[in-house]
């Protein structure tokens, strides 16, 4: 029940959804944004992150990796194959300065925020 509940509405049903999907943390400070992602088992060089209209894109794939297993039983649960994510950002950021790092199976991108989204916004008193 809880998992529906916080769950991401567009995802299929974990019971059903048979691929890669990242998880993410996102942060945003008054200059930049910051995005951690948990991708594992996957090469830095299988990972292709761009930016594009607003809307930040992580996509590459998983590799299969067989094992050979000629005595009994093989069972494997482990997914593989092409993944992408698709993150709306909360700003508009400065593409050009971006920067990445993946370690340890997290990819960590600093996207600074462009100049003018650092004065657009403004605080509206309630009365």
């Amino acid at each position: 029940m809880f998992d529906d509940f916080w769950g991401e509405p567009w995802l299929p049903p974990r019971e059903t959804f048979t691929g890669f999907w990242p998880q993410i943390d996102m942060t945003q400070t008054d200059k930049e944004v910051k995005v951690c992602a948990e991708i594992p088992g996957v090469d830095a060089k299988d990972i292709d992150v761009s930016v594009e209209d607003g809307t930040l894109t992580i996509r590459g794939e998983k590799k299969y990796e067989r094992e050979e297993n000629d005595k009994g039983q093989y069972r494997m649960e482990r997914s593989y194959g092409s993944f992408e994510r698709a993150i709306r950002l909360p700003t508009e950021v400065d593409e050009s300065k971006a920067k990445s790092e993946f370690k340890k199976d997290v990819l960590r991108l600093t996207l600074p925020k462009r100049p003018g989204a650092l004065s657009r916004r403004k605080k509206i008193p309630v009365a």
